[in-house]
């Protein structure tokens, strides 16, 4: 099984960014953490983060045929991206939607998730530790699929 994990802007800045509200972990702390998680599931991780919704985009979309589910934390265009629900719906993989800090907390413009019908599960306010139930949750969910 390969699960491709996607990161939205900033999320590179974990452990320098408001670390009041993410943590401080480290993105490097996140990726050992999603291949750790990985190996232990017996499952594939690549992991990619970009600034730029055009790359998010151009990343689900070739995810198509050659990974089996998403794991998604698009950062801040959760809240304005339709482009990013497009593509989510147009690969049809399951895909679960993670956020480090607990959004439904925080700004009102956070409680709008674009990206939330397409996906069968959504992880808020677990840190760095909602990625790796969300690799686990995702596993399943696909295993369960398969059945």
């Amino acid at each position: 099984m390969r699960i491709l994990v996607l990161n939205g802007p900033n999320i590179n800045l974990l452990g320098v960014r408001e670390p009041g509200v993410y943590g401080s972990d480290s993105y490097a702390d996140l990726l050992a953490l999603v291949q750790r998680t990985g190996e232990e599931q017996g499952v594939e991780t690549e992991v990619f983060q970009s600034n730029h919704e055009g790359a998010l985009v151009d990343a689900i979309q070739q995810a198509m045929g050659r990974v089996d589910g998403l794991v998604l934390n698009p950062g801040a265009y959760t809240h304005t991206s339709i482009a990013l629900l497009d593509a989510l719906r147009a690969v049809q993989l399951p895909a679960v939607e993670v956020h480090i800090s607990a959004v439904e907390q925080r700004e009102a413009f956070r409680q709008v998730s674009y990206i939330r019908p397409a996906c069968f599960l959504t992880i808020t306010g677990e840190g760095i530790a909602g990625y790796a139930r969300a690799i686990r949750e995702l596993q399943a969910h696909i295993l369960a699929l398969r059945a």
